[in-house]
């Protein structure tokens, strides 16, 4: 992909998660792993209208290039890449958004992690989401938090896919914009299933149905 054909894609994926509710006003980020560098969502601006010139283009150390002021999550975003590159090369893009199942399931959890494994697809495209305690919007304490985890999951031989920031939103990475997004949508509709069942919650897959998923699917759980 080159760095004309990544910024239309992030704005793309961008309008998506917008016009479908994943986001809303300001909320949410999407950044894409170049070469020499990364692209990142402004800070303050709507996934839904975003522009391919202004994205902010920040180099491999961090410093900004060229385009509108980076997201305050950028420390956030380049600890998961290179916490994440060890246990998965390919990894290439981030999304975050606050999307509101996930989120709401956030506030009633104080757990190791936010979902349970009650679907295959859960299990095949996302796989654990650890929950990370709240930090204010773009603290860099979350980043060492989340880079320490992403660490801790891949070498028990589970690479992450996804985080979750407590009262914030999850956080996903995978291969491409398209990808990614694909990730986020799976775990926001497992996190309104276990919304929508309430008190009635279902029994997680067992560790049969779990390795039979793995064996057939390669899932990362």
């Amino acid at each position: 992909m080159t760095e004309t054909e990544a910024r239309d894609e992030m704005c793309r994926v961008g309008r998506s998660l917008f016009g479908r509710g994943y986001v809303h006003g300001t909320a949410g980020n999407i950044s894409i792993r170049l070469d020499d560098g990364f692209l990142l969502t402004p800070t303050d601006a709507c996934l839904g209208f975003l522009d391919p010139a202004r994205l902010a283009r920040v180099d491999a150390d961090g410093k900004q290039t060229s385009g509108d002021r980076a997201s305050k999550t950028l420390a956030l975003h380049t600890a998961i890449y290179t916490a994440a590159l060890p246990f998965d090369s390919a990894t290439r893009c981030i999304v975050h958004t606050h999307s509101t199942h996930a989120v709401a399931l956030s506030l009633q959890r104080d757990a190791a992690e936010l979902l349970e494994p009650i679907t295959p697809y859960f299990v095949m495209k996302v796989g654990h989401t650890p929950l990370l305690a709240y930090h204010r919007p773009g603290d860099p304490a979350v980043a060492g938090r989340a880079a320490a985890l992403i660490k801790r999951y891949g070498d028990a031989g589970t690479p992450l896919r996804a985080v979750m920031l407590q009262r914030l939103g999850p956080t996903v990475w995978h291969d491409s914009p398209a990808q990614a997004m694909a990730v986020l949508e799976e775990l926001e509709e497992t996190a309104r299933l276990t919304v929508l069942a309430g008190a009635l919650q279902p029994a997680p897959l067992g560790a049969l149905q779990i390795d039979e998923l793995r064996r057939h699917f390669g899932a990362r759980w």
